[in-house]
């Protein structure tokens, strides 16, 4: 074996090369099928290869310590984080490339990873074919496929767990691809994915600590759940928490499975249904919805046919409030979180449209009695275009309950962001400023504003921020003595410039 090959098997993975090497695997589908199919191929080949290394490379451990004895071996490997049958490790697929049938075989490795998993795996892959006419007709498919499996066989890509490490790596690179992948799905996006530094804002503004049972109730490809789990991991060193979640679309709970398992989340709850007309995160009866102490979540926005028909009889209450327009589901979303925190403890963030903050009718009696509760805590405008699928600009509404006083601080940051081509950013100093006030909980010269409940009241309940935080520049004032002294030295300059160049035309020859 070349000595640069055995370099790069043994040596520590560098975060930069996986991401690279996981990127340039799309290679194999980029011109025939859209980004928005082959993400999960790529996805879920990426989960598939991490495993089996794993397994891989503790099975060979075991032969060398116990080689003599087989069954103690087959009992250590079911005991194993994930158990893969015979015939369903991604080297059994690699070593079969060359033969027909790689879309077939890698489906029933797929499933029968499912199967020998449990609950664990339940379902997982049940939205994922690899064996799709998507790929086009059976010889053009085997070739794509195959070409698949060499690009994740590469030793680039060797994910044992002696050469990845942490888990974070592995994690960081399947977040990576999500990441690319919704810069290029559109309006698609929001469907799985929340930009990166709206998750640490929310996660560091809602402070999870040891113990914390947090939930997501739109929670996409999961991400926002990952970045709260992190921040107790961070700022206690614990592990002591507990991760719940619900995804209305089929592959993208498969994602957030996935992507559970590949950042260490085992101790997660994610279920698939629609969180509005089908909760399933309900206690061991299923009578009632279960409480957290940290609801957060970015919801579709303004979402049509939520579930209107229903809300009036649901049978846990959640609309008592009033029931939200047919065509727009925001406070359908926030109705539910609201639901879903515990008395004491809970906290809740959830990232808006800008039209929840003033919009009449149902909502503006919804909105009246959430501020009327005390529940309100603050409201954050973001930049436009922070989202990937839409340039409208959001909002960031904080709830809690048991909460100190009854005032509303109102923090405008719409207008501090890194420019970008097509998404705009929030910097790490756009982030600590934001959290800094909000901590501070005090008046800042355009920018905060902590208004006290009649304030509100007298503006009818409307939480449309530029009634709070006056952002408006004052133009300076024009000296018309100064421009008028200006124009004449132009003039005169004027003047005097074209007195020179009639001088040279006429040395050359022009005018008369």
């Amino acid at each position: 074996m070349p000595a640069s090959t055995v370099n790069q098997m043994t040596n520590k993975i560098n975060q930069d090369d996986i991401n690279k090497a996981v990127w340039n695997a799309c290679d194999t589908f980029r011109g025939v099928i859209s980004a928005d199919t082959y993400k999960d191929f790529i996805l879920t080949m990426l989960f598939l290869k991490y495993i089996s290394d794993v397994y891989k490379d503790e099975y060979n451990k075991l032969v060398e310590q116990y080689g003599d004895n087989p069954e103690l071996i087959h009992a250590m490997m079911s005991k194993q984080r994930f158990v893969l049958p015979e015939g369903a490790s991604f080297w059994d697929l690699y070593e079969q490339r060359h033969q027909a049938g790689n879309g077939q075989r890698i489906d029933q490795a797929l499933h029968a990873l499912e199967e020998a998993n449990g609950t664990k795996l339940k379902n997982v892959f049940q939205d994922i074919s690899f064996n799709t006419d998507k790929l086009g007709q059976e010889k053009q498919k085997n070739e794509l496929l195959r070409h698949l499996l060499e690009d994740f066989g590469k030793d680039i890509l060797n994910l044992s767990a002696e050469r990845v490490g942490s888990l974070d790596v592995i994690g960081n690179a399947y977040e990576f691809l999500i990441k690319h992948f919704a810069a290029g799905s559109g309006a698609t996006a929001g469907e799985f994915y929340t930009p990166p530094e709206v998750s640490d804002l929310l996660a560091t503004i809602l402070a999870p600590v040891e113990g914390d049972q947090i939930c997501d109730p739109a929670c996409g490809s999961g991400s926002l759940l990952i970045k709260c789990g992190a921040m107790v991991r961070k700022n206690s060193g614990s592990k002591k928490y507990a991760l719940f979640g619900q995804e209305a679309i089929g592959s993208t709970w498969a994602l957030a499975k996935m992507n559970m398992f590949l950042h260490g989340e085992d101790n997660h709850r994610i279920e698939w249904g629609d969180t509005i007309r089908n909760p399933l995160l309900l206690d061991k009866d299923g009578k009632h919805l279960l409480q957290f102490d940290v609801v957060t979540a970015n919801p579709p926005f303004s979402l049509d046919k939520w579930g209107h028909e229903d809300a009036s009889s649901d049978h846990f209450g959640r609309f008592h409030r009033g029931v939200p327009p047919k065509t727009k589901g925001d406070y359908a979303f926030i109705s539910h979180m609201i639901e879903t925190l515990k008395p004491a403890t809970g906290r809740m963030g959830v990232v808006v449209p800008h039209g929840v903050l003033f919009r009449a009718s149902s909502e503006g009696k919804i909105r009246q009695q959430l501020i009327e509760e005390n529940l309100l805590d603050t409201v954050i405008g973001l930049p436009a275009s922070l989202f990937f699928g839409t340039g409208i600009p959001a909002a960031i509404l904080l709830f809690k309950k048991n909460r100190g006083d009854d005032k509303v601080l109102f923090i405008d940051a719409s207008n501090e962001f890194k420019s970008g081509k097509n998404q705009n950013q929030l910097t790490p100093d756009n982030i600590n400023k934001i959290i800094e006030t909000y901590k501070a909980r005090e008046n800042v010269d355009k920018y905060a504003y902590l208004a006290t409940f009649d304030e509100i009241k007298e503006n009818d309940f409307n939480l449309n921020i530029p009634r709070y935080v006056d952002t408006f520049e004052e133009e300076a004032e024009i000296d018309l003595d100064t421009v008028r002294a200006e124009r004449l030295e132009l003039k005169a300059e004027l003047e005097s410039l074209e007195t020179e160049m009639a001088g040279f035309l006429k040395e050359l020859g022009y005018g008369a």
